[in-house]
């Protein structure tokens, strides 16, 4: 079953094309990620699905029915969106910060008890963030930050992840962390995911497809390992790169350039 489907989708702002006829689908379960170069409309993607931005001519479906059919609440219930880990403060404690994010399910009347609790209880552990429950948003590092977004996402119960480049300004380590965490929630949970990143082989080591962007317009739209070829590769971004096969798994990756 399709979770989403885009169909001739495009999107201007001012007097610019930023998404061009854009259409590709995904399937429930599917781990998909979106590459393509600067200012290629990967955000721009991920906020019209969410709703965040409006407007454009084409189809966006979530499961079946037109995306401007939802209320903000009733999509809230099958999407979440996890912004880039870019600094922003939220004036909460992680604990109230992650109830918050129940709000989909709950009524202004609402009272927390003791099961909503134990439930952020639940989703700290899965992101191995038990210990900061009661620390404040501002006090954590980018990385300790988008795990608790993620835990957001749990609570608030979402089938499909929208991540935009998740892991932009994290360390290796909490780089990989993120990726293992996004990883294991799509195995085991069977959580959909879509996420922008510029890290190319992450994106083919991780994904099952990747959708390519250039201007706006699908450039590839396939698997993971398909994609990574020098023509495709050329033709995304402009420039050659150096490949080899990687050790434990039958695809191409990319190596770091040696600049003289």
């Amino acid at each position: 079953m399709n979770v989403i489907e885009v169909k001739g989708f495009s999107y201007s702002f001012g007097n610019g094309d930023i998404l061009r006829s854009v259409t590709f689908s995904v399937k429930e379960g599917e781990y998909l990620s979106i590459i393509g170069p600067n200012g290629a409309g990967k955000t721009t993607l991920l906020k019209n699905i969410m709703r965040i931005l409006k407007g454009g001519r084409g189809s966006i479906k979530v499961k079946d029915a037109e995306v401007v059919g939802y209320s903000q609440r009733e999509l809230a219930r099958i999407i979440s969106y996890v912004p880039q880990a870019d600094g922003r403060s939220y004036p909460f404690e992680v604990r109230e910060f992650i109830l918050i994010s129940k709000y989909p399910h709950l009524n202004p009347f609402s009272k927390i008890t003791g099961r909503d609790e134990k439930e952020v209880d639940e989703v700290l552990e899965s992101v191995h963030m038990s210990r900061f429950k009661n620390r404040a948003m501002a006090a954590l590092s980018s990385g300790e930050r988008q795990k608790i977004m993620i835990a957001a996402s749990l609570v608030q119960k979402a089938e499909v992840f929208l991540l935009d480049e998740p892991t932009t300004f994290l360390d290796p380590r909490h780089e990989e962390e993120i990726y293992r965490i996004l990883k294991k929630l799509n195995r085991e949970r069977n959580i959909t995911v879509l996420a922008v990143t510029h890290n190319v082989n992450s994106a083919v080591l991780l994904s099952d497809r990747v959708l390519a962007l250039k201007n706006g317009s699908v450039l590839y739209c396939g698997d993971s390992g398909g994609f990574m070829e020098q023509n495709n590769l050329r033709s995304l971004y402009d420039k050659e790169f150096e490949l080899m096969r990687h050790p434990k798994k039958d695809i191409n990756v990319i190596l770091p350039e040696a600049i003289p």
